[in-house]
Protein backbone atom coordinates (compact mmCIF):
# COMPACT_ATOMS: atom_id res chain seq x y z
CA UNK A 1 0.00 0.00 0.00
CA UNK A 2 1.81 3.41 -0.72
CA UNK A 3 1.16 6.53 1.22
CA UNK A 4 -1.43 7.89 -1.26
CA UNK A 5 -3.84 4.85 -0.57
CA UNK A 6 -2.64 3.14 -4.22
CA UNK A 7 -2.34 -0.81 -3.40
CA UNK A 8 -0.08 -2.21 -5.81
CA UNK A 9 1.60 -5.44 -6.81
CA UNK A 10 4.80 -5.68 -8.75
CA UNK A 11 7.51 -7.97 -10.17
CA UNK A 12 10.91 -8.87 -8.90
CA UNK A 13 12.36 -5.24 -10.49
CA UNK A 14 10.10 -3.21 -9.11
CA UNK A 15 7.50 -2.80 -11.40
CA UNK A 16 4.24 -2.52 -11.07
CA UNK A 17 2.12 -5.19 -12.81
CA UNK A 18 -1.06 -4.11 -10.98
CA UNK A 19 -2.60 -1.01 -8.43
CA UNK A 20 -6.14 -0.31 -7.53
CA UNK A 21 -6.18 3.03 -8.97
CA UNK A 22 -6.79 1.72 -12.07
CA UNK A 23 -10.05 0.27 -11.17
CA UNK A 24 -12.25 3.16 -9.31
CA UNK A 25 -15.72 2.30 -8.54
CA UNK A 26 -17.53 4.75 -6.59
CA UNK A 27 -14.49 6.68 -5.56
CA UNK A 28 -11.50 8.15 -6.46
CA UNK A 29 -8.65 9.24 -4.18
CA UNK A 30 -6.17 11.77 -4.63
CA UNK A 31 -4.14 11.21 -7.19
CA UNK A 32 -6.12 8.81 -8.94
CA UNK A 33 -7.96 9.15 -12.18
CA UNK A 34 -10.95 8.46 -14.61
CA UNK A 35 -9.44 7.96 -18.57
CA UNK A 36 -9.80 6.53 -21.91
CA UNK A 37 -8.34 2.95 -22.59
CA UNK A 38 -9.08 2.27 -19.05
CA UNK A 39 -12.25 2.61 -16.22
CA UNK A 40 -14.46 5.99 -17.74
CA UNK A 41 -16.50 6.01 -14.67
CA UNK A 42 -17.69 5.94 -11.35
CA UNK A 43 -20.75 4.19 -10.42
CA UNK A 44 -22.57 4.49 -6.93
CA UNK A 45 -23.22 1.71 -4.53
CA UNK A 46 -26.88 0.43 -4.46
CA UNK A 47 -27.31 1.05 -0.81
CA UNK A 48 -24.63 1.68 2.24
CA UNK A 49 -24.94 -1.71 3.51
CA UNK A 50 -25.04 -3.47 -0.48
CA UNK A 51 -21.47 -3.14 -2.05
CA UNK A 52 -23.19 -3.84 -5.99
CA UNK A 53 -23.62 -1.23 -8.97
CA UNK A 54 -26.22 1.55 -8.19
CA UNK A 55 -28.13 3.61 -10.38
CA UNK A 56 -26.01 6.88 -10.92
CA UNK A 57 -22.74 6.94 -12.48
CA UNK A 58 -20.34 9.50 -13.51
CA UNK A 59 -19.16 9.49 -16.94
CA UNK A 60 -16.10 10.71 -18.69
CA UNK A 61 -16.84 11.54 -21.95
CA UNK A 62 -14.84 13.35 -24.66
CA UNK A 63 -15.70 16.89 -24.36
CA UNK A 64 -16.94 16.86 -20.34
CA UNK A 65 -17.81 15.01 -17.46
CA UNK A 66 -21.47 13.94 -17.28
CA UNK A 67 -23.77 12.67 -14.35
CA UNK A 68 -26.57 9.71 -15.11
CA UNK A 69 -29.18 7.80 -13.36
CA UNK A 70 -30.94 4.40 -14.47
CA UNK A 71 -33.98 4.94 -12.88
CA UNK A 72 -35.86 1.99 -12.22
CA UNK A 73 -38.42 1.32 -15.44
CA UNK A 74 -36.13 3.93 -17.96
CA UNK A 75 -35.38 1.94 -20.99
CA UNK A 76 -31.42 3.91 -20.49
CA UNK A 77 -29.74 5.84 -18.05
CA UNK A 78 -30.43 9.69 -18.48
CA UNK A 79 -28.62 12.66 -17.71
CA UNK A 80 -29.20 14.58 -14.44
CA UNK A 81 -26.32 16.77 -14.23
CA UNK A 82 -23.54 18.95 -16.27
CA UNK A 83 -22.15 22.10 -16.54
CA UNK A 84 -19.77 24.40 -18.00
CA UNK A 85 -17.33 23.69 -15.24
CA UNK A 86 -17.32 20.10 -15.99
CA UNK A 87 -16.65 20.56 -20.07
CA UNK A 88 -14.18 21.92 -22.40
CA UNK A 89 -14.29 24.02 -25.09
CA UNK A 90 -12.14 22.22 -27.74
CA UNK A 91 -10.39 19.03 -27.90
CA UNK A 92 -10.85 15.62 -26.45
CA UNK A 93 -10.36 14.66 -22.33
CA UNK A 94 -8.34 11.97 -22.15
CA UNK A 95 -8.42 11.43 -18.16
CA UNK A 96 -9.73 13.49 -15.09
CA UNK A 97 -7.73 13.00 -12.09
CA UNK A 98 -8.54 14.45 -8.48
CA UNK A 99 -5.53 16.42 -7.00
CA UNK A 100 -4.66 18.15 -3.86
CA UNK A 101 -2.52 21.42 -4.63
CA UNK A 102 -1.86 23.92 -1.87
CA UNK A 103 -5.03 22.40 -0.33
CA UNK A 104 -6.76 23.03 -2.93
CA UNK A 105 -9.16 20.15 -3.76
CA UNK A 106 -9.87 20.29 -8.03
CA UNK A 107 -10.43 17.80 -11.26
CA UNK A 108 -7.80 18.32 -13.13
CA UNK A 109 -8.41 17.70 -16.94
CA UNK A 110 -5.98 16.15 -19.57
CA UNK A 111 -6.16 19.68 -21.81
CA UNK A 112 -5.41 21.60 -18.66
CA UNK A 113 -7.57 23.12 -16.33
CA UNK A 114 -10.78 22.18 -13.91
CA UNK A 115 -13.06 23.50 -11.60
CA UNK A 116 -11.72 23.45 -8.06
CA UNK A 117 -14.17 21.47 -5.65
CA UNK A 118 -13.58 22.53 -2.24
CA UNK A 119 -10.63 24.86 -0.31
CA UNK A 120 -10.47 23.31 3.61
CA UNK A 121 -8.84 25.63 6.19
CA UNK A 122 -6.83 22.46 7.11
CA UNK A 123 -4.51 19.91 5.52
CA UNK A 124 -6.46 18.12 3.26
CA UNK A 125 -3.77 15.48 2.12
CA UNK A 126 -6.03 12.56 2.92
CA UNK A 127 -9.27 13.65 0.63
CA UNK A 128 -11.41 11.69 -1.71
CA UNK A 129 -14.17 12.30 -4.24
CA UNK A 130 -17.16 9.48 -4.11
CA UNK A 131 -20.66 9.57 -6.06
CA UNK A 132 -23.17 8.51 -3.26
CA UNK A 133 -25.78 5.92 -3.14
CA UNK A 134 -28.34 9.29 -3.15
CA UNK A 135 -26.42 10.44 -6.64
CA UNK A 136 -24.78 13.53 -4.87
CA UNK A 137 -20.88 13.87 -5.39
CA UNK A 138 -19.15 14.66 -2.55
CA UNK A 139 -15.69 15.55 -1.08
CA UNK A 140 -14.41 14.32 2.30
CA UNK A 141 -11.24 15.54 3.88
CA UNK A 142 -9.56 14.01 6.81
CA UNK A 143 -9.08 17.26 9.93
CA UNK A 144 -6.44 15.98 12.08
CA UNK A 145 -5.66 19.29 13.31
CA UNK A 146 -7.24 18.32 16.41
CA UNK A 147 -6.33 14.92 17.38
CA UNK A 148 -8.91 14.65 19.95
CA UNK A 149 -11.58 15.35 17.44
CA UNK A 150 -9.92 13.99 14.42
CA UNK A 151 -12.54 13.35 11.70
CA UNK A 152 -13.58 13.47 8.15
CA UNK A 153 -15.22 16.33 7.10
CA UNK A 154 -17.77 17.24 3.84
CA UNK A 155 -15.56 19.76 2.34
CA UNK A 156 -17.71 19.73 -1.33
CA UNK A 157 -21.50 18.66 -1.68
CA UNK A 158 -22.60 19.39 -5.86
CA UNK A 159 -26.02 19.27 -5.01
CA UNK A 160 -26.94 21.15 -1.77
CA UNK A 161 -29.36 23.87 -0.05
CA UNK A 162 -26.51 26.67 -0.49
CA UNK A 163 -25.96 25.89 -4.58
CA UNK A 164 -24.14 28.70 -5.82
CA UNK A 165 -22.43 27.87 -9.09
CA UNK A 166 -23.07 24.45 -8.61
CA UNK A 167 -26.66 22.46 -8.11
CA UNK A 168 -29.72 22.31 -5.79
CA UNK A 169 -30.96 19.55 -4.21
CA UNK A 170 -33.92 19.18 -6.26
CA UNK A 171 -31.92 17.85 -9.24
CA UNK A 172 -31.38 14.66 -7.74
CA UNK A 173 -33.86 12.25 -8.85
CA UNK A 174 -35.01 10.52 -5.96
CA UNK A 175 -34.27 13.45 -3.20
CA UNK A 176 -38.67 13.46 -3.04
CA UNK A 177 -38.78 9.28 -3.38
CA UNK A 178 -41.54 8.36 -6.03
CA UNK A 179 -43.06 11.41 -6.58
CA UNK A 180 -42.72 14.63 -5.26
CA UNK A 181 -42.49 17.99 -5.85
CA UNK A 182 -38.98 19.77 -4.70
CA UNK A 183 -37.95 23.91 -4.31
CA UNK A 184 -35.23 25.50 -2.41
CA UNK A 185 -33.70 21.50 -1.88
CA UNK A 186 -37.03 20.76 0.00
CA UNK A 187 -39.68 18.40 -0.64
CA UNK A 188 -43.30 20.94 0.01
CA UNK A 189 -45.51 18.79 -2.38
CA UNK A 190 -47.38 16.20 -3.50
CA UNK A 191 -48.92 16.77 -6.87
CA UNK A 192 -52.41 15.59 -7.06
CA UNK A 193 -55.00 15.83 -9.71
CA UNK A 194 -56.62 18.95 -6.89
CA UNK A 195 -53.64 20.38 -5.86
CA UNK A 196 -50.72 19.58 -4.18
CA UNK A 197 -51.30 17.94 -0.64
CA UNK A 198 -48.76 17.89 2.04
CA UNK A 199 -45.86 15.88 0.70
CA UNK A 200 -44.71 12.72 2.70
CA UNK A 201 -42.62 9.53 2.18
CA UNK A 202 -45.76 7.73 1.01
CA UNK A 203 -46.33 9.80 -2.03
CA UNK A 204 -47.23 8.32 -5.47
CA UNK A 205 -48.83 8.73 -7.99
CA UNK A 206 -51.84 5.80 -9.17
CA UNK A 207 -50.33 3.75 -12.00
CA UNK A 208 -51.89 2.77 -15.13
CA UNK A 209 -51.16 -1.28 -14.05
CA UNK A 210 -53.53 -2.19 -17.70
CA UNK A 211 -51.82 -1.43 -21.26
CA UNK A 212 -55.18 -0.03 -22.61
CA UNK A 213 -56.96 3.33 -23.46
CA UNK A 214 -58.68 3.76 -19.82
CA UNK A 215 -56.14 6.59 -18.81
CA UNK A 216 -56.45 10.21 -18.72
CA UNK A 217 -53.75 12.99 -17.83
CA UNK A 218 -53.49 16.06 -15.36
CA UNK A 219 -51.66 18.68 -15.99
CA UNK A 220 -49.07 20.67 -13.66
CA UNK A 221 -47.38 23.93 -14.38
CA UNK A 222 -44.17 24.96 -13.95
CA UNK A 223 -42.50 22.00 -12.89
CA UNK A 224 -39.13 20.45 -14.94
CA UNK A 225 -38.05 16.54 -14.27
CA UNK A 226 -34.93 15.56 -13.66
CA UNK A 227 -34.62 14.67 -17.18
CA UNK A 228 -35.60 17.74 -18.51
CA UNK A 229 -32.97 20.36 -17.34
CA UNK A 230 -29.93 18.46 -18.60
CA UNK A 231 -31.24 16.29 -21.33
CA UNK A 232 -31.73 16.69 -24.94
CA UNK A 233 -35.40 15.78 -25.10
CA UNK A 234 -37.06 15.13 -28.50
CA UNK A 235 -38.47 17.89 -30.97
CA UNK A 236 -39.43 20.08 -31.67
CA UNK A 237 -42.75 18.37 -31.91
CA UNK A 238 -45.94 19.38 -31.33
CA UNK A 239 -47.56 18.90 -27.79
CA UNK A 240 -50.17 16.54 -28.84
CA UNK A 241 -47.48 14.34 -30.41
CA UNK A 242 -45.97 14.36 -27.32
CA UNK A 243 -48.65 13.10 -25.06
CA UNK A 244 -49.69 10.52 -28.24
CA UNK A 245 -45.68 9.18 -27.38
CA UNK A 246 -46.61 8.59 -24.02
CA UNK A 247 -50.05 7.23 -24.63
CA UNK A 248 -48.97 4.80 -27.15
CA UNK A 249 -46.10 3.27 -24.50
CA UNK A 250 -47.84 1.48 -22.04
CA UNK A 251 -44.73 1.68 -19.44
CA UNK A 252 -44.60 5.87 -19.70
CA UNK A 253 -46.12 7.17 -16.51
CA UNK A 254 -46.53 11.12 -18.16
CA UNK A 255 -44.10 13.04 -20.28
CA UNK A 256 -42.65 16.95 -19.79
CA UNK A 257 -42.83 19.35 -22.37
CA UNK A 258 -41.61 23.08 -23.00
CA UNK A 259 -44.05 25.49 -24.87
CA UNK A 260 -41.46 27.68 -26.48
CA UNK A 261 -39.08 25.40 -27.22
CA UNK A 262 -41.70 22.94 -28.24
CA UNK A 263 -39.35 19.93 -26.50
CA UNK A 264 -40.80 16.98 -25.37
CA UNK A 265 -39.41 14.67 -22.35
CA UNK A 266 -41.41 10.78 -21.60
CA UNK A 267 -40.66 9.57 -17.95
CA UNK A 268 -41.19 6.28 -16.97
CA UNK A 269 -40.59 6.96 -13.40
CA UNK A 270 -41.62 10.42 -11.52
CA UNK A 271 -40.00 10.89 -8.68
CA UNK A 272 -38.62 14.21 -8.28
CA UNK A 273 -40.33 17.27 -9.55
CA UNK A 274 -38.90 20.83 -9.00
CA UNK A 275 -40.82 24.04 -9.15
CA UNK A 276 -39.83 26.97 -11.58
CA UNK A 277 -40.91 29.90 -12.57
CA UNK A 278 -41.81 29.37 -16.09
CA UNK A 279 -44.87 28.58 -17.00
CA UNK A 280 -44.28 27.53 -20.16
CA UNK A 281 -42.63 24.43 -18.58
CA UNK A 282 -45.43 21.89 -17.83
CA UNK A 283 -46.06 17.83 -17.17
CA UNK A 284 -48.23 15.44 -17.48
CA UNK A 285 -49.05 12.88 -15.02
CA UNK A 286 -50.81 9.49 -16.29
CA UNK A 287 -53.19 8.09 -13.91
CA UNK A 288 -56.16 5.55 -14.61
CA UNK A 289 -59.98 6.91 -15.73
CA UNK A 290 -61.16 5.40 -12.10
CA UNK A 291 -59.23 7.67 -9.70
Amino acid sequence: MLPNGNMVLHDSKGKFIWQSFDHPTDTLLVGQSLRVGGVTRLVSRASDKKNTNGAYSLVLEPTRIAMYYKSPNSPKPYIYYTSDLFSIPRGRLQYVRLINSANRLSLQFSTGGGPELSKPSFNSTLSFLRLGVDGNLRVYSFNYQESSAASWEETFTLFSKDAGIWESECQLPEKCGKFGLCENSQCVGCPLQNGYGKWTKSCESVKVTVCNKNFHYYKLEGVDHSMSKYGAGNGPVKENDCEKKCSGDCKCSGYFYNTKTSMCWITYDLQTLTKVANSAHVGYIKVPNSH
